[in-house]
């Protein structure tokens, strides 16, 4: 551990174990030791005295010395890193490192070793071997260093670069599979600055710097990984690379990659999701810049173009053109931009052949892809608003006519034999998923089953549209829709492809309460794992699982639902008023509860009046103390319907008892003009039933033929309280000067709802 201090004539444990084993007075020799190897300060020798009579050891106060001046070397020697000039600070800290490098091993003194080293862009050949021998050593080194070992050593590099490619390679399969279904949060949701600050991105970045060498190991290393694997992922960490380190300005790589340019200008595009005209002019003014000699660096172009991200943004840009086109009546052979599209997805699927088969060379764009399918998508595009202005015709004009449902087989063909019309194809049925177009879905589902190399059946494309599917939730519910989507398309690669049955346990997870339960009960059946399915599918059915038991026991069972009563409101039964008794209280108000007792005081103030549910609603508000009175009594009986009518009721109709009139809060001649309201055999014919219409059709009465809502009596209870409210607000504004003169505050009765 101390075996550098002999190299450099500095005592260590060995010397001290001699010199005890070889005195005669072993107090004496260690005050010798101490003396010669203590701190060398005249003033320090009467001050440590004061430590011992503080019970400060030695070694405590040894060591707080000792962190503190290596500190101190620290930022020295990382000033000399920037002073003077670089012959003369490198020359610096060469001889600092020649002299410090026995004590390497010292784990006290090993970062200040490691830090001269840090700074000198060239350590000597032999101490980088002596570094790359020693595992703690190579672990202990900065990345700086590590840079000069992997330069000439592209294994080493390779195991330290293999990790973290197949972290982000898991986190990409992770982010498709993942159990949230979401339109707006997908894979493609994140912006490319964004996806560039990850950790696997930022690591690779640092660990490349700026050397040009360890550059180019990355991206043979993904080459090779995209070759073995197929794996577009190695594609988007290539551009993403490249976009890290322009974003650190990291001049010395970007000037070199030819591809530089062409990134950052794609990478605009993959950021507003869309190819404009003036960008697609410069995209391909790149690929025709291309001399010939140098036609390797199409392999990197195509290796770009076939991230995921630039597919994508390539894919809905050529479904937004074909819109765009039909709206102008235009063949999509009159667009160049659409052409251009077209060249720049050719260029990313065929990336993988062109490494493969290291023949760098665009591949030919086939006519009838122009003239003959993307005429019939746009067709399909016709076909769709031809239906949707039929259906907003009137009545009248409407013609029977329903939604196309047979599929071109040139449209079929396509998808199978041609790569860029199938990848193509896909987005657009993504599109109209998208839009909540059910009826063009299902016209092109069948069409999806067998495709070109199985893209329909992809991870990408299936997690866009079960996020898509997402806004179709109410059509799940329909026997015709699921069977077209699960049984006609989904299941029939699910047995074959195990990330098919991934996706649509997804889809149910998120689902199932949406799904017809004979439905949701074949699916289960059908997605059920096997011996040899992946720990991922069984953990996600199993979530279905307890999804669907907690579903279950939500619903009642049927004897539940049988046994329990149906709700009945109880029809008064009393006699009418004019057999001596007073009606009974229909609904809330009823015997043996709190009796509403009119309040006697009388104040001055605003009232408002309501009927409903056979009820008469006063509410009485006092604007000096901001007080709300409800007031609610049953409607009188009406002589039309009332088999006993007679004199007496006629009397007690117009000449309300002193209760009733105190308790409207009304004034007198307003009472007086009040008609009186009905209480008997209403139009229905029910003896007792409160009736809908006053005995002279006066501001109370509505209409016999229809009952009153039930929301009636809230909308006219708000309205007087708003009105009560206004008129409270209005007179303490007006009564805030002569706030001394306020009255007492009021008791409390049952019948007030007070407010402040």
């Amino acid at each position: 551990m101390f075996a550098g201090l002999q190299d450099l004539g500095v005592a260590n444990g060995e010397d001290l174990k001699e010199t005890l084993t070889n005195c005669t007075e072993p107090l004496k020799a260690i005050e010798q030791f101490q003396t010669e190897n203590g701190v060398l300060l005249p003033s320090l020798q009467s001050a440590l005295p004061f430590l011992d009579l503080h019970g400060t050891p030695r070694l405590e106060f040894h060591q707080s010395v000792f962190d503190e001046l290596r500190d101190k070397l620290l930022e020295r020697v990382s000033a000399i890193a920037t002073e003077g000039k670089a012959e003369e600070r490198y020359k610096k800290l060469e001889d600092l490192l020649e002299k410090s490098f026995s004590l390497v091993k010292m784990p006290s003194l090993q970062p200040v070793v490691m830090c001269v080293m840090k700074h000198l862009p060239k350590v000597p050949e032999k101490k980088l071997k002596l570094v790359m021998a020693d595992k703690e050593l190579y672990r202990a080194c900065a990345v700086e260093v590590k840079r000069q070992i992997w330069q000439d050593n592209q294994a080493l590099f390779g195991d330290e670069v293999s990790p973290l490619l197949k972290q982000y390679i898991v986190e990409k399969e992770s982010a498709l599979f993942s159990t949230e279904l979401s339109v707006l949060h997908n894979f493609f949701s994140p912006s490319p600055k964004t996806r560039r600050q990850g950790e696997v991105v930022q690591r690779l970045t640092r660990m490349v710097g700026r050397n040009v060498k360890l550059y180019d190991m990355v991206l043979q290393f993904l080459r090779t990984l995209f070759l073995r694997t197929r794996n577009v992922h190695y594609c988007t960490l290539r551009a993403e690379l490249l976009m890290s380190l322009h974003d650190l300005d990291v001049g010395d790589i970007c000037s070199v990659d030819p591809c530089h340019k062409f990134t950052w200008c794609l990478d605009a595009c993959i950021r507003e999701r869309f190819v404009d005209s003036k960008r697609a002019r410069e995209l391909q003014g790149f690929l025709d810049g291309v001399k010939k000699g140098q036609e390797q660096v199409l392999g990197d172009l195509s290796m770009i173009l076939c991230d995921p991200f630039a597919i994508n943004t390539l894919s809905l840009s050529t479904v937004r053109h074909l819109q765009e086109l039909v709206g102008q009546e235009l063949l999509p052979r009159d667009s160049p931009d659409l052409l251009l599209l077209l060249r720049l997805l050719a260029l990313g699927q065929g990336a993988w052949d062109m490494i493969d088969s290291q023949v760098f060379k665009e591949p030919k764009m086939e006519v009838e892809l122009v003239t003959r399918f993307l005429p019939t998508l746009m067709s399909f595009v016709v076909d769709d608003h031809a239906f949707n202005v039929d259906q907003k015709l009137p009545a009248e004009e409407k013609a029977p006519v329903s939604y196309p449902s047979a599929l071109p087989e040139t449209f079929t063909k396509f998808l199978q034999e041609q790569r860029v019309a199938c990848e193509v194809g896909l987005y657009y049925v993504l599109h109209i998923t998208k839009q909540r177009n059910k009826n063009a879905l299902l016209r092109l589902l069948p069409g999806l089953v067998e495709t070109f190399s199985d893209l329909a059946f992809g991870d990408i494309f299936l997690h866009l549209l079960t996020g898509n599917l997402a806004l179709l939730a109410d059509e799940f519910a329909l026997e015709d829709f699921c069977s077209s989507l699960f049984d006609g398309f989904l299941l029939t690669a699910s047995p074959r492809k195990e990330n098919v049955q991934r996706h649509v346990l997804r889809l149910l997870l998120h689902l199932h309460h949406r799904v017809a339960p004979s439905k949701l009960e074949a699916l289960q059946k059908a997605l059920e794992p096997t011996g040899q399915s992946g720990e991922a599918v069984k953990e996600l059915y199993s979530q279905l699982g307890e999804k669907l038991e907690q579903l279950d026991r939500r619903k009642p069972s049927p004897a539940q639902a049988t046994e329990t009563p149906a709700l009945e409101l109880p029809l008064p039964s009393d006699p009418s008023p004019a057999q001596g008794r007073p009606p009974r209280m229909p609904g809330a108000i009823r015997e043996g509860r709190p009796t509403l007792q009119p309040d006697t005081r009388s104040r001055p103030g605003r009232s408002s009046s309501f009927s409903s549910l056979g009820l008469l609603f006063h509410v009485t508000t006092c604007p000096w103390w901001g007080e709300i009175r409800l007031h609610v009594t049953p409607r009188l009986p009406c002589p039309q319907h009332s088999p006993n009518a007679g004199d007496t009721q006629k009397e007690s109709l117009s000449e309300p008892t002193d209760t009733t009139a105190r308790s409207s809060g009304l004034p007198e001649e307003k009472r007086k003009a009040e008609p009186p309201l009905s209480w008997g055999q209403g139009p229905c014919g029910i003896p007792g039933l409160p009736s809908w219409k006053c005995q002279s059709g006066g501001p109370h009465s509505s209409d016999t033929s229809q009952p009153p809502r039930p929301l009636s009596f809230l909308a006219g209870l708000i309205r007087c309280l708003v009105s009560a409210l206004s008129v409270g607000r209005r007179a303490r504004l007006q009564r805030e000067p002569r706030r001394s003169h306020q009255p007492p505050a009021p008791s409390f009765t049952h019948t007030s709802v007070w407010a402040p």
